[in-house]
């Protein structure tokens, strides 16, 4: 238990500080080690002396003995023990099992909250969809990631702002609209029945089948751009009605993940910005104007790709016109004066790791001290079972909504399979709930800078390091709560929780708000979801071993079925921060 971990950790440093000021030195709280005992006989937290001994001329059993003497006030929380240069703690269990069980049901929903970032102001970016198709894997990692930190972070402490830049400019945008204007015969979303970003999507794939065979067809869509670009009203017009399809049917899955936005940035509201901030920063020197006009900055570092001593990144074309690093060096600046934050994290694939060192290096060269702290949550490609990519322009994309139909199908059958159909209140939105789960753990389990190959039936088992597992645990617990009756309200007795399981239940308990701040800090919501597998996969072999309701005895069934309470708690606040469904019922 790291809470309990860092209150010893303070003692220890107390005692030893005494000693070192005595000899004229200093000691720093970091320097205290605590290890995990080899063997849990030993105790739960043991403290070597080795390191102090050195510096205070002292023999390490010596100096064990005389730091364990001032412990002493604190035995009634812990059996101190000498093991030669160790001083070795065993918590006393019955006042830490009250203690602990006692805090979590007491806290309820906010257990694992912690004051981390109180005070900071953490915007957070994320998803960034194309409006010329639907969302796919790849959004749906990145959905997860955001959604999850921005939960994790606020839980913490922190005022999140969750933002989102939406594509919906450009030739790419242009390629859907002209082979629209091309295919489309005035058909629409509803006349086809089709959701409206697939209904966009169709045209962007009709473009690349039209390209193979009409080599005008990529300068007619460069053409279109620079229409759009001039303001021509049918283009403008058509780019209105195609946009507003693709973000409403963009908004629909957003509804079926769970995943919400206070604030939506547009890209043709954004482009133009940066520009004059890279004249500013021409006139200042941050920047120079090379032989053919372009305005590039001379990085302090060499990129692998390039063969010039030092990297130049181009921030205005020869022309004059601006890319996406001038853009989002604009929008950077305009988010800091919209919502003054303290912290900008950007959720976005490793393929941009460049785009970010560069952007990050540009802005701290112009001046803006609040750079300082911003983050890229860089994170790896998602891939087929078979081990392709993504390829949306062939048609071959795994969009979002086709994943998410196939894994509540397949949810559906397992709940039809095992004759559970009328054990829950609705099947096909419980099936729904479970396929979320079995996405969102999928997606987070893992640490965010690995690739992943996403394997639906593999989400979708109901044992092992999975969303359904997870859930199938808190549903048992809520089962096993609706039969207790009034055992719930029964006396209980700490002592009489004296088993191994029992008592690795409660140190997992204890460390839940330490999980939480280690995935806050490093922005890897894996940290949590690895915590919550370990408690489920904790309490399952409680369970398997050890009879709750049917105790020997009132109190100890009691103290179980409080002690599973807790566990049940500790898991719908981890589902709620890793945006996993809980179910009553499976």
């Amino acid at each position: 238990m790291r809470s309990l971990q860092d209150l010893w950790k303070q003692r220890f440093y107390s005692s030893l500080d005494t000693l070192y000021r005595a000899a004229g030195q200093t000691l720093d709280l970091g320097q205290v080690i605590a290890e995990v005992p080899p063997k849990s006989e030993l105790g739960d937290l043991a403290f070597p002396m080795f390191s102090y001994a050195k510096v205070l001329r002292l023999a390490p059993p010596l100096l064990a003995r005389q730091v364990a003497q001032t412990l002493e006030p604190f035995t009634a929380e812990a059996e101190i023990s000498l093991l030669g240069p160790y001083v070795n703690l065993k918590y006393t269990r019955p006042s830490l099992v009250k203690s602990v069980i006692d805090q979590v049901l007491g806290a309820g929903a906010s257990w694992g909250k912690t004051k981390a970032f109180e005070g900071d102001r953490v915007m957070v970016e994320f998803s960034s969809p194309n409006t010329n198709k639907p969302l796919h894997i790849g959004h749906l990692r990145n959905n997860a990631l955001g959604e999850a930190t921005s939960r994790i972070l606020a839980a913490n402490g922190a005022q999140v702002h969750k933002v989102n830049l939406v594509n919906d400019r450009g030739v790419h945008i242009c390629k859907s609209m002209l082979a629209y204007q091309k295919f489309g015969e005035g058909k629409t979303p509803e006349s086809e029945g089709v959701k409206p970003d697939r209904f966009v999507g169709d045209y962007y794939v009709k473009f690349a089948r039209w390209a193979e065979s009409d080599p005008s067809a990529e300068e007619q869509a460069q053409s279109m751009l620079q229409a759009w670009e001039a303001g021509d009203p049918a283009v403008r017009a058509l780019w209105k009605t195609m946009n507003g399809w693709a973000l409403d049917g963009v908004r629909q899955t957003y509804r079926r993940q769970g995943i919400g936005f206070d604030q939506l940035y547009r890209e043709s509201e954004t482009y133009l910005l940066g520009k004059d901030e890279v004249l500013k920063g021409l006139a200042k020197g941050v920047f120079r104007k090379r032989e053919d006009g372009a305005v590039v900055v001379d990085l302090p570092w060499k990129d692998r790709n390039e063969d010039e001593h030092n990297a130049v990144k181009v921030m205005l074309r020869p022309d004059g016109t601006s890319i996406y690093i001038t853009q989002d060096l604009g929008t950077a600046i305009n988010r800091h004066a919209d919502w003054p934050f303290t912290q900008l994290v950007y959720v976005v694939a490793n393929e941009q790791d460049f785009h970010f060192r560069v952007l990050f290096h540009c802005l701290q060269a112009l001046g803006y001290d609040w750079t300082k702290n911003l983050y890229h949550l860089s994170y790896g490609m998602v891939k087929l079972p078979d081990g392709s990519r993504i390829k949306s322009r062939s048609g071959t994309t795994a969009d979002a909504d086709d994943i998410l139909d196939d894994l509540r199908d397949g949810a559906l059958e397992e709940i039809r399979s095992k004759g559970r159909e009328g054990e829950v209140d609705d099947p096909v939105q419980t099936a729904e709930l479970i396929a979320l789960g079995a996405l969102h753990y999928f997606l987070l389990q893992a640490t965010p800078s690995k690739d992943m190959i996403f394997d639906p039936r593999e989400s979708l088992s109901f044992n092992g390091n999975t969303g359904p597992y997870l859930q199938y645990v808190g549903a048992r617990i809520s089962s096993m709560e609706a039969k207790a009756g009034g055992l719930g309200g029964q006396p209980w007795e700490p002592e009489q929780l004296t088993t191994q399981e029992e008592w690795d239940l409660v140190k997992l308990l204890a460390q839940f708000p330490d999980a939480v701040e280690d995935s806050g800090r490093a922005k890897d919501p894996s940290i949590v979801a690895g915590y919550a597998y370990d408690l489920a996969k904790a309490y399952s072999k409680f369970y398997h071993d050890h009879p709750v309701l049917t105790a020997e005895n009132p109190a100890l069934a009691a103290g179980r079925l409080k002690l599973s309470s807790a566990v049940l708690q500790v898991l719908k606040n981890s589902f709620e921060l890793l945006n996993i469904p809980f179910l009553r019922s499976m």
